[in-house]
């Protein structure tokens, strides 16, 4: 199983983190990856970028040290509505290439929520259009409905991460992310493998949770990441213009 794209990926705008962007990228682009999805925390996160920062993305190239850049950013779930701390107006303007729906607890104000409350906070982000992908959301702490959840998820589109620095910050939850990625497998819902790098020495890390998935038997094409192919596909699925420029620039 190859990962040819790390989606979600942060830099040291996000004070947390430790590389600037085209650090990241460089590192990328030797690790042979085809594109990176740089998504630093949204703004209720107390060490987010300005927004004005979010806005500017859009002036940076397309592609930066040879890597295809998805210009992005990791929103906080605030509440059990499903409630984004950008709202759909700014998602609208911002146009991001990708968006990923998180909960952290500082932002979604509860350090857990029952199974019922975590179910509808996940279904009404299903309803998020501009939604993309659905970050590590394994935590036992807001343990969902997988099946329920995962069949509306592909109903929607919406891709499920399986975040291989989980077993770093949130250890003790690799039995939730097996049980969340055999709801995905049954109902077909798609799976992004990613690392969460806040350094280049995480970037294209994803030894926890490959080994896993061959385990289980995920299937390859339900993997948005593991081609090149399926990476447009579901960029061309999710109406976004860049995947246009990826196709005719570099013709799978």
């Amino acid at each position: 199983m190859k990962i040819i794209a790390d989606l979600h990926t942060h830099t040291n705008v996000s004070n947390h983190a430790f590389n600037t962007l085209t650090e990241m990228a460089g590192r990328a682009g030797e690790l042979g990856l085809y594109a990176l999805a740089v998504t630093d925390h949204a703004p209720s996160m107390p060490d987010s970028p300005h927004p004005w920062y979010f806005y500017n993305l859009k002036r940076l190239p397309e592609k930066v040290e040879g890597v295809w850049l998805l210009k992005g950013a990791e929103t906080n779930v605030r509440g059990v509505d499903g409630t984004l701390d950008f709202t759909p107006e700014e998602l609208a303007r911002l146009r991001f290439d990708w968006v990923i729906a998180s909960i952290h607890s500082i932002t979604v104000g509860a350090d857990r929520l029952t199974e019922d409350e975590a179910t509808r906070l996940w279904l009404n982000v299903a309803e998020n259009p501009y939604v993309d992908c659905i970050g590590h959301s394994e935590s036992g702490a807001y343990r969902y409905d997988y099946d329920a959840v995962a069949k509306v998820f592909a109903e929607k589109g919406k891709v499920v991460e399986m975040n291989a620095n989980s077993a770093n910050v949130r250890p003790g939850n690799e039995q939730n992310m097996r049980e969340l990625a055999l709801a995905c497998k049954r109902h077909g819902t798609l799976l992004a493998v990613n690392s969460d790098a806040h350094s280049i020495y995480q970037l294209g890390v994803f030894d926890t949770v490959l080994p896993m998935l061959e385990e289980i038997h995920f299937p390859l094409e339900q993997i948005v990441n593991s081609s090149r192919e399926a990476l447009l596909h579901v960029l061309q699925a999710h109406k976004k213009p860049i995947a246009a420029r990826m196709a005719e620039q570099e013709p799978v």
